[in-house]
């Protein structure tokens, strides 16, 4: 821990099986990480070509008994994130024949499982979000009624909402799709983003700029590292030590508040987890 703090990374991945999985627990945990939101990687990097809702189970089984592991290497506790990466839109209609309300059909399927292990307790929160790249109107059309079911299971259960979307620093728009249909702009969180935003929860890059910015703000936010544990990309995004060690940096330059914000408020803001009382001290 640092200085019997709560140390928690908001989004990362983990695959189970083909690269460093429990391994990356261990680093995280080693330099000071104490709690993990652990998203299910996209399905298909899993080896699932999802033909119905029933077919992602694998997917949140296979991630919820990684995160069962994970748990089990930390001070404090590890959580799933589920639901349907947006990018398999892209997929199903560009690789796999779909046309876009067929895909639509089926993602909105997948959000409705993944619900059903939020709603027995077995999962946290769900994810979802729309393409962060150019695509066709009826994609766009059919990626954002995802998401708005995502928001309408979100609200039945009161979890919060993952979104993987594009980069901005304003999307009250889609906090207000979020507020009709009954789930609160604060149970929304836009993984993947900067310092500064409007409308959802920012799960903050834990990058220098980015964090001091969020810091400076003073208003609620979240770090993570979107490490993807992927053996093709050993690179990508951040290494798992990192929301650790930004933390140690945000703690030197006098940010202790800003700190205590991202750790403790916000998750239990956002997914009313208390970090503090799940963390082990001796």
């Amino acid at each position: 821990m640092i200085d019997d703090r709560p140390v928690m990374d908001d989004h990362l991945h983990l695959d189970p099986d083909a690269h460093r999985g429990i391994d990356a627990v261990r680093d995280f945990a080693r330099v000071g990480g104490t709690h993990l939101l652990v998203v299910n990687k996209p399905s298909w990097h899993l080896g699932v070509e999802a033909e119905t809702g029933a077919d992602f189970r694998p997917v949140f089984e296979r991630t919820i008994e990684i995160v069962d592991e994970a748990a089990s290497e930390l001070e404090g506790n590890a959580w799933p994130v589920l639901g349907v990466h947006p990018g398999l839109i892209t997929r199903l209609v560009d690789d796999r024949g779909f046309d876009p309300e067929e895909a639509r059909d089926l993602m909105q399927a997948g959000i409705d499982v993944a619900a059903e292990y939020v709603d027995s307790g077995e999962a946290l929160a769900l994810k979802s979000g729309r393409p962060h790249y150019e695509v066709d109107d009826d994609v766009w059309a059919a990626s954002n009624a995802v998401m708005r079911r995502a928001f309408e299971r979100g609200a039945e259960l009161d979890c919060a909402v993952q979104l993987h979307a594009e980069a901005s620093e304003d999307m009250t728009e889609v906090a207000d799709w979020a507020t009709d249909a009954g789930l609160p702009s604060h149970r929304v969180v836009k993984h993947y983003a900067s310092g500064r935003l409007e409308g959802p929860i920012p799960s903050v890059m834990a990058d220098k700029d980015r964090l001091q910015t969020a810091a400076e703000r003073g208003e609620p936010f979240l770090m993570e590292t979107d490490y993807i544990d992927d053996p093709d990309r050993p690179g990508a995004v951040l290494g798992p030590k990192t929301v650790p060690r930004r933390v140690r940096w945000l703690l030197e330059n006098g940010f202790e508040e800003a700190v205590r914000m991202a750790h403790v408020e916000t998750p239990k803001q956002v997914y009313s987890i208390d970090t503090e009382a799940t963390l082990e001290r001796d």
